[in-house]
């Protein structure tokens, strides 16, 4: 008994932004005027799970108390690889996805070796790469557009439904979990990466790869924003330069990772809290279409529940009295 109130504690988080989600997606299909149907599931799946690779990937920076304003950008970057690599045979597909995850990693490794050794701080460092990073895609796609022979084969592979109900987008965001957020939570790495985000000097002190643990949260980071990127790219079967979806995607992920109970001082929280927290997030989105918002006031409800977000995040803050207090 005692082990399941420990575990309820520590995912209290977690576990609160997944009954946010259930209860506002259950309000949505109930308001829906196809109601609770396959197609509706997938189409809101689809839209959920790219913002969800987007908030892994600034949950990871945020771990370790920093924040990564170039994710946006890495997100669009990547979509504008995928709109042109993304063509030809299943597997010329298949290898052009791979280079578009490969733009991402290379992107996120870019920012950790400034970091690291330019030693400057996270945030001032990816406002200066997010504006390099959007301007390549500006490059490659001044105008939206596609590759004339793009794959919609493959693209429907992974946007579409297994056996007809499941939201394949879903299963394949529950994999990337499984081989990547799991395997990386529970090893050296991962740990250095909390110990990090806890306290960088208790950190060092420690003999931990401080070093190398914020470069892999970077690195990671950017692969997992790649992942957004090329599903944006199956979902429109094409590319676009957008500084709008860019910034607006950064600003969402922030806001995803502290619903998701990611702590913006780093050091707790977990990618699954963040993930519904994305959830969570897009489904506002969606109860404001269905309730038949003016679009001219969606904006304005989404910034007021950033900021709600936000506040509700560091009100714990006003209750701590030393820094330790905060890792209890």
């Amino acid at each position: 008994m005692k082990e399941w109130r420990f575990f309820a504690a520590e995912q209290r988080a977690t576990l609160l932004a997944l009954v946010l989600f259930l209860v506002m997606f259950i309000i949505y299909v109930s308001n829906h005027p196809a109601g609770f149907t396959p197609n509706v599931v997938q189409t809101a799946s689809n839209k959920g799970v790219i913002l969800a690779f987007v908030a892994m990937a600034q949950t990871l920076v945020v771990l370790t108390a920093g924040i990564d304003l170039s994710v946006g950008m890495i997100f669009i970057l990547c979509n504008c690889v995928g709109s042109y690599v993304l063509g030809g045979t299943m597997a010329s597909a298949l290898g052009g996805a791979g280079l578009v995850l490969l733009t991402g990693l290379g992107c996120g490794m870019v920012n950790g070796l400034i970091v690291i050794f330019g030693r400057l701080q996270p945030i001032v460092t990816t406002i200066a790469t997010g504006a390099i990073f959007f301007g390549l895609a500006l490059w490659l796609r001044p105008f939206p557009g596609t590759v004339p022979d793009f794959n919609g084969d493959l693209a429907d592979l992974f946007t579409g439904k297994l056996f007809g109900v499941v939201p394949a987008s879903l299963v394949f965001l529950l994999a990337v979990v499984l081989v990547v957020w799991v395997p990386l939570s529970r090893s050296v790495i991962g740990r250095a990466i909390y110990a990090v985000g806890s306290s960088d000097m208790a950190a060092y002190m420690s003999g931990m790869p401080v070093k190398l643990a914020r470069f892999t949260a970077f690195a990671v980071g950017g692969l997992l924003a790649g992942f957004g990127g090329l599903f944006l790219t199956f979902f429109t079967y094409s590319g676009e330069a957008s500084l709008a979806n860019g910034d607006n995607y950064t600003l969402f992920s922030i806001a995803a990772v502290v619903l998701g109970g990611v702590s913006l001082y780093g050091g707790r929280g977990s990618a699954i809290g963040a993930i519904f927290g994305a959830l969570a997030f897009r489904t506002i989105g969606d109860l404001l279409f269905v309730f038949d918002f003016d679009p001219l006031w969606q904006p304005l409800f989404q910034g007021l529940v950033l900021a709600l977000a936000v506040t509700f995040g560091a009100a714990r803050l006003f209750r701590i009295r030393n820094r330790l207090e905060m890792f209890s």
